[in-house]
This record gives structure tokens, C-alpha cells and sequence, in this order.
């Protein structure tokens, strides 16, 4: 989750979800921005099985022109593999209708957030991101706009007290 101290536009009062963290480096996608693009605008057969909101989620800033597809998946197969708590990546090349059986939800995102080697472990030492846990429940959020203030809310003090931070602090 990014601290008020993170400014970037790019992130300030994101939630992460994170797919891999290792020497590589780190990929996830920003849960709580949505666009208002309609996935059936820019992928039609998968309009009506993606999960609520059924739009397009501005997923970071590495390749916006891409999508990436997460799912809640009951198995693995050639068009999806599992991450973590039954979360995966799914191939939207793949047969929509055979991957619709087996997810319980859909979530499409246009681009990605990276982190070189390294990256991501500094911004933590600056204080940049707070690392908290995570649910399928709030990737696949049908209210995600408020998603930064509510996972907040849930953790124990004093970072709960934080979900009430205005976004400018000299309004306040």
C-alpha cells in the first residue's frame, strides 16, 4: 500500500497486489483504479464474465497498452496458472467459456506496476509502501475506489488511524 508520502501520481493511495517478488524483480497490478473504459470495448467476448465493475482497471504504468487478466481460479490448465490463494494469471487468448467455468472472478488490467532488482526493497526503506496482507476479496473488490482507506481500516493500530488522512494534508 503506498504512505501518504508517496506522491507519484503513478501510485499515491494505491493498493498492490503483488504476483512475484524475486531476484528479477517485483510485478503486481494497482487494484483501486479503475477507468471507465468498458472491457467489451476492448475485449468483447470477455465483457460478460469478468467481475463487477466490468471495466477495464488501469493496472500501473509498465506497458498500459497490454492487458493482464486475473482470476479466482479452481484449477490450473494451459490457459491459467495459479499464483497465490487460488489467484492466477489467465491468457485472454484462451478459450473464454472454459476459463469462465472454472473462475469464480474476472478482473482485466491495462498495464502493470514494476520494480527493477532491488527497487522496490529501497522504496520500502524510505518509507514509501506499507506491506500489508491482502485478500482475493479486496483484488476483486466490487467497490475498489475505496479500497485504500477500508484495507487500512482493518489493520491494527496505528496504521488504521492512517485511512483517515485527507489526500492534502494543507486542506485539512
Amino acid at each position: 500500500m503506498a504512505t501518504p508520502l508517496l506522491t507519484d501520481p503513478h501510485f499515491s493511495r494505491t493498493v498492490v497486489y503483488l504476483l512475484e517478488h524475486d531476484g528479477g524483480g517485483t510485478v503486481g497490478v494497482i487494484m483501486n483504479r479503475p477507468s471507465r473504459t468498458p472491457v467489451g470495448q476492448v475485449l468483447p467476448d470477455w465483457q460478460d464474465v469478468v467481475s463487477g465493475p466490468s471495466v477495464v482497471f488501469g493496472g500501473g504504468p509498465v506497458q498500459p497498452d497490454g492487458a493482464l487478466c486475473l482470476g479466482l481460479l479452481d484449477a490450473d490448465g494451459p490457459w491459467a496458472k495459479r499464483v497465490v490463494d487460488g489467484v492466477g494469471t489467465v491468457d485472454l487468448d484462451g478459450d473464454v467459456l472454459a476459463i469462465a467455468g472454472v473462475a469464480t472472478r474476472l478482473r482485466v488490467f491495462a498495464g502493470h506496476a514494476g520494480w527493477s532488482p532491488g527497487q522496490l526493497d529501497a522504496e520500502l526503506a524510505e518509507g514509501a509502501w506499507w506491506v500489508v496482507s491482502g485478500s482475493p476479496a479486496d483484488l476483486f473488490s466490487e467497490d475498489p475506489r475505496s479500497m485504500w482507506a477500508r484495507v487500512l481500516r482493518r489493520q491494527p493500530p496505528p496504521l488504521n488511524l492512517v485511512s483517515t488522512y485527507p489526500s492534502d494534508p494543507l486542506l485539512n
